[in-house]
């Protein structure tokens, strides 16, 4: 029902397990181009394998007010054709070489990527590097996929009650930061969009001097710079890229609360978020701790508030908590609480205010804390596995400002958090009146 984080619990045992941060670093060569594009590649030679993103520092947040959506809308656009290409030729090209390719849009960047054999690197950045400059749109193309995007929305928000209840939590946390706009966008908004918002985007944002180029798997960095010096490296800069200027929260002084009625609501809950510091180029080790505490109160049945309200008082059947600080801005410690068949919300939300409560005054438990730990430093293990995992590592972490460097003690960072530091950080961000409550009800029941 609620995205929970997999650990690698149980699967290896602390002596097999390297010592915080050791042997976790991949082999990274970074170097940019005289255009300002910003090139990783990571080394993997396990198999024939590579896979190369290009991630834009421009996502939901950095539209036009009023322009909702363009950001995902361009996104869409961006597998129609340019001189060379027809429209869905990439895509079809990647498929007949054995491969596998897509997108997504975020607040902070939108990323593209291929994922081939090892020897068909150069034909990717050959056609990637295309669409970054060359895209060719007309009437019919916007048309066609405004209905798509909109289309989308009904399938994946409007029809469904969850989603549009977290939109208006997201609304009511953020008066003033853009992460309070959906990122497919409002219904009337993307109605409206059109070809002079998608190309204005697109020449604005999608340059390489905003672009940063991850290739990771088979490959040598050497034989890399020379491919991206020729493809993307022949692409000239935006000299008119605007600053990355953001809106930020005012200080929230005052509790904030909603109550969304949907008569398809299948299961009722309440979520609680609360605003909380991001990971900065760095200074990691706020985040870190926030990291831990949701993992500490929320994540998995031997978590803190699954113990208390699952198990002790039996008023829940599913608790969470969540947090993830890789944003450019300020993000959300959330939790979410589903009460048992006959548990109003109301009595939900006070068994919730205790717990916390109670955490506050107890602090952590220092083996549970440790156990965390070990199933954190699995986990680090496997997803070097994975080239997908090591390229959106380093591609989300680059497009919101932070380095190579942040990326690599972000695990040593991890491991030294201590019980001290996680209970500062709750009781920072564990306020009342920074808090925002949503409940999440059927359209005939009552609230109490």
């Amino acid at each position: 029902m609620f995205p929970k984080p997999l650990l690698a619990a149980g699967l290896l045992t602390a002596a097999a397990l390297p010592a915080a941060g050791e042997g976790l670093d991949d082999a990274v060569t970074s170097f940019a181009l005289d255009n300002g594009m910003q090139v990783v590649v990571v080394e993997d030679h396990r198999a024939p394998v590579v896979q190369q993103m290009v991630w834009y520092r421009a996502g939901s947040a950095d539209e036009p007010k009023g322009e909702s959506g363009v950001a995902h809308f361009l996104e869409h656009l961006m597998f129609k054709g340019t001189d060379t290409m027809a429209p869905g030729e990439l895509s079809a090209t990647v498929a007949a070489n054995g491969g596998d390719d897509n997108a997504f849009t975020s607040y902070d960047y939108t990323a593209y990527f291929q994922r081939v054999a090892a020897d068909r690197l150069e034909l990717m950045m050959k056609m990637e590097s295309d669409r970054m400059v060359n895209l060719r749109l007309d009437e019919g193309d916007i048309a066609t996929e405004r209905d798509v995007i909109l289309e989308e929305r009904n399938q994946r928000t409007e029809n469904n009650p969850r989603a549009l209840f977290g939109e208006q939590m997201s609304a009511v946390q953020y008066y003033n930061s853009r992460y309070g706009v959906p990122v497919i966008g409002w219904k009337h908004e993307m109605a409206a969009l059109d070809l002079d918002d998608a190309l204005s985007f697109y020449r604005t944002y999608y340059a390489p001097n905003n672009a940063i180029l991850v290739v990771s798997g088979d490959v040598d960095p050497g034989a890399v710079k020379a491919l991206a010096e020729r493809y993307y490296g022949a692409i000239p800069a935006n000299p008119d890229l605007p600053d990355r200027l953001r809106a930020s929260e005012p200080p929230q002084t005052a509790a904030r609360r909603l109550t969304f009625r949907d008569a398809r609501v299948a299961q009722p809950y309440v979520s609680r978020s609360y605003l909380a510091a991001e990971r900065d180029p760095g200074a990691q080790e706020k985040a870190a701790a926030l990291y831990l505490l949701a993992d500490i109160l929320g994540s998995g049945t031997t978590s803190y508030l699954a113990e208390r309200l699952q198990f002790d008082e039996k008023l829940a059947v599913y608790t969470g908590a969540f947090y993830n600080g890789t944003s450019l801005d300020k993000t959300t410690f959330d939790i979410a609480v589903v009460p048992q068949e006959g548990i109003s919300l109301q009595e939900t939300e006070a068994a919730l205010d205790g717990a916390l409560a109670d955490f506050l005054r107890e602090g952590v438990d220092p083996e549970q804390l440790e156990r965390i730990k070990l199933q954190l430093r699995a986990a680090q293990i496997y997803q070097l596995d994975n080239v997908d995992g090591i390229g959106n590592r380093y591609g989300a972490a680059l497009a919101i400002g932070l380095t190579i460097e942040d990326v690599r003690d972000w695990p040593g960072i991890l491991q030294a958090v201590t019980a001290e530091d996680i209970m500062a950080a709750a009781r920072e961000v564990l306020r009342p009146e920074s808090s925002v409550t949503g409940w999440l009800m059927r359209d005939q029941e009552v609230t109490q």
